[in-house]
């Protein structure tokens, strides 16, 4: 495996993971592989996600967020831990801060229509009156990406040398969230606490996070060797990155890299910026025990056995979500 530093997240064609040529499979494979054993992000093209889609998803959340506060704060529902509906602006904070983010977000989850039991555990989505487009949309979007993602988790099974299939049925009808999120403007930057950032630096909870172009500059990456490089992503790519799940699970093989949403200059602070990321979660009951073949005398087993579910309830307990 080569030690390579990346100045940009390099970019791979999901057509070529599809191809009935198993050279270019395999490419894809090594590929994405060396990607995220170095840097933990890629771009990628060919995906399910429409450019149409992905604008008239854009344009409902603009609506909603930009709906009176008192109106968005009736969809912010008591006891969900901000799994469904609205999260009001500086609710959440990265783990080991106080500090709130300056965002404020929506969450779409899992609709369940096949009379599978763990619908028990999915709180009802919760829909805006005010934007009633946002439910056809937002669900159309979260099958297609969802879509996406196993087959990147098809990718890196193989990769990792598993069967292809094996995270299939660990991600069928998993926890997974769609979070349109919108950066507020702050009219003047210099009434918010010094360290107060849109979004600090973290990992992601979940297996594998698809991100949806974001509306404007400010997504960094953490390079092996300290130094943070922009994420860019051409119009009809998304950037696709390994979850804390995925590298619990591989022993760290797979590398979760922290990365943050950085403030733009001040005189850009009084506009928005939105962002779609959809997170990949699997079934609750999924077990994150490291796997046998990721450990060896150079690399010894690195995490405590727990399950998907466990490992979730503990993390919205450290960002303020849960208490």
């Amino acid at each position: 495996m080569s030690d390579i530093l990346y100045d940009e997240v390099p970019s791979l064609d999901l057509a070529d993971f599809n191809s009935d040529d198993k050279a270019r499979r395999s490419k894809f494979v090594n590929d994405l592989g060396e990607a995220y054993n170095n840097i933990g992000f890629v771009a990628i093209k060919n995906h399910y996600l429409t450019e149409e889609l992905s604008k008239k998803l854009y344009a409902a959340i603009q609506k909603f967020f930009s709906l009176p506060d008192d109106v968005k704060q009736k969809y912010e529902i008591e006891g969900l831990a901000g799994q469904r509906g609205y999260i009001g602006k500086g609710k959440e904070h990265a783990k080991g801060r106080k500090t709130g983010d300056l965002k404020e977000f929506f969450h779409v989850g899992q609709e369940v229509t096949d009379n599978d039991p763990i619908k028990e555990e999915y709180p009802d989505n919760v829909w805006v009156d005010e934007v009633p487009e946002l439910k056809t949309i937002g669900l159309e979007v979260y099958r297609r990406l969802e879509k996406t993602g196993v087959e990147m988790l098809r990718a890196i099974a193989l990769y990792l040398g598993l069967d292809e299939n094996y995270f299939d049925d660990k991600v069928k009808n998993g926890n997974s969230i769609l979070r349109p999120i919108h950066y507020f403007p702050i009219e003047n930057p210099d009434a918010v606490p010094a360290d107060a950032v849109r979004a600090a630096e973290h990992g992601d909870i979940n297996l594998i996070t698809l991100l949806m172009g974001a509306s404007a500059d400010g997504l960094q990456v953490l390079r092996r060797d300290g130094k943070w490089i922009p994420i860019t992503a051409l119009p009809e790519q998304l950037v696709v990155n390994v979850g804390d799940m995925l590298e619990r699970l591989t022993n760290k093989k797979l590398k979760s890299t922290i990365h943050r949403v950085v403030n733009p200059p001040k005189e850009q602070m009084k506009t928005s910026r939105f962002s779609i990321p959809f997170f990949m979660h699997p079934r609750s009951e999924m077990d994150l025990t490291c796997l046998e073949n990721c450990i060896d005398s150079e690399h010894p087993k690195q995490f405590e056995d727990i399950t998907a579910g466990q490992f979730l309830d503990q993390r919205l307990a450290e960002i303020g979500l849960k208490k």
